[in-house]
C-alpha cells in the first residue's frame, strides 16, 4: 500500500485539486447558473497565494486563505455585473472573465512574473491536509444537498418563477452561487499553485473550463459525488489507457463523447438508477405475484 501511495502521490494530489475545481463549476450549475467564473477564481487564487509567498514571504495557509477570499470577493462582483444574463450568454461572459484574468497575469509585470509566471511558491501542504480541506468543502456542500436548502436550490434551478412565488429569493441564491464558486475555485487555485510551486498564465485558460466541465458531464452534475467520480476518471484514465500509446487522446475523447451521449446524468445517474432498481426489485416481484393470483 505504501509503495502504491508513493508512486501515485501526484495523481492523488491532482484528483483532490481537480475535484475542487470541478465543484467551483458544479455549484452554480446546481443553482441553474451557467457560469464558469470558478475557473477565473482558480487563477486569482493561485496568483494571489503565489504573490503572497514570493513577494511578501507569507506562510502557506495565510496565503491560501487570502487567495480564496480575494477570489470569492471578485467572483461575487462579477456575478453582480452579469446577473441579468442567462444560458449561453452567461457562459460566454464568465469565460471572458477567465481570459481577462489570464491577460492581466501576462501583463502584470514583476508582480505576476509576466508570461513566464511566478516560481518558488513552495507551500507546505501534505496530502492529509489537502484531504481535510476537501472533506470540509464536501461536507458543507453535502449539508446543502440534504437539508431544506437543497430543496430550495432545486426549486431555483428547475422553476425560478415558482420559487419566487413561495418566497425563495432567487436573485440572492444565484448571487450566493457566485460567491461559493469563487471561494472554492480560489481555494483550488491557491492549493494547486503551492503544491506545484509555480503558476503561469498558460495554466489559467479555456482548457481548465474543459477539464472541469468534462469531470461534471462524465460524473454527474447534481451532486458533489458526481464531481468526485468525474475527477477520478479524468485524472486516472490516461494511466489506465496508456497501453494504446499514440492513440491515447483519441481513446480518451471517444470515452468522454460516449459518456456525454449515453450517460446524460453521468456515471452517478447510472449508479442511482441501478440502486433504485435493486431496492424496488422485491416490491415489483410481490406486485407481479399479486397480479398473477388475481
Amino acid at each position: 500500500m505504501s509503495t502504491w501511495y508513493d508512486m501515485n502521490v501526484i495523481l492523488i494530489q491532482t484528483t483532490l485539486t481537480t475535484l475542487l475545481l470541478a465543484l467551483s463549476i458544479q455549484v452554480p450549475l446546481r443553482f441553474g447558473v451557467f457560469s464558469f467564473a470558478g475557473v477565473g477564481a482558480f487563477g486569482i487564487g493561485g496568483y494571489t497565494a503565489a504573490i503572497a509567498m514570493v513577494r511578501f514571504e507569507w506562510s502557506t495557509w495565510p496565503a491560501v486563505a487570502l487567495g480564496a477570499l480575494l477570489a470569492g470577493a471578485i467572483t461575487l462582483l462579477v456575478g453582480l455585473v452579469v446577473q441579468r444574463l442567462t444560458g449561453l450568454y452567461m457562459g460566454m461572459a464568465t469565460i471572458a472573465f477567465t481570459l481577462i484574468v489570464s491577460v492581466l497575469a501576462v501583463n502584470g509585470g514583476d508582480w505576476t512574473g509576466g508570461a513566464m509566471g511566478l516560481y518558488g511558491a513552495l507551500g507546505e501542504i501534505s496530502i492529509p491536509q489537502l484531504a481535510v480541506v476537501v472533506l470540509v468543502v464536501v461536507g458543507l456542500l453535502q449539508l446543502t444537498e440534504l437539508s431544506s436548502m437543497g430543496r430550495r436550490v432545486d426549486a431555483v434551478r428547475d422553476d425560478p418563477e415558482l420559487a419566487n412565488a413561495v418566497g425563495v429569493n432567487v436573485v440572492l441564491y444565484r448571487r450566493m452561487s457566485f460567491l461559493v464558486s469563487g471561494l472554492i475555485g480560489g481555494l483550488a487555485g491557491a492549493m494547486t499553485t503551492l503544491l506545484r510551486t509555480t503558476i503561469t498564465p498558460a495554466e489559467v485558460n479555456f482548457h481548465l473550463v474543459i477539464v472541469s466541465l468534462t469531470a461534471i458531464v462524465v460524473g454527474g452534475s447534481r451532486s458533489w459525488v458526481g464531481a468526485l467520480i468525474g475527477s477520478i476518471i479524468f485524472v486516472w484514465l490516461p494511466t489506465w489507457i496508456a497501453f494504446v500509446a499514440e492513440w491515447e487522446k483519441v481513446a480518451y475523447g471517444f470515452i468522454v463523447a460516449a459518456a456525454a451521449i449515453y450517460l446524460p446524468n453521468g456515471v452517478l445517474g447510472v449508479i442511482k438508477d441501478g440502486w433504485h432498481r435493486f431496492r424496488t426489485r422485491d416490491e415489483r416481484a410481490r406486485a407481479a405475484a399479486v397480479a398473477e393470483e388475481a
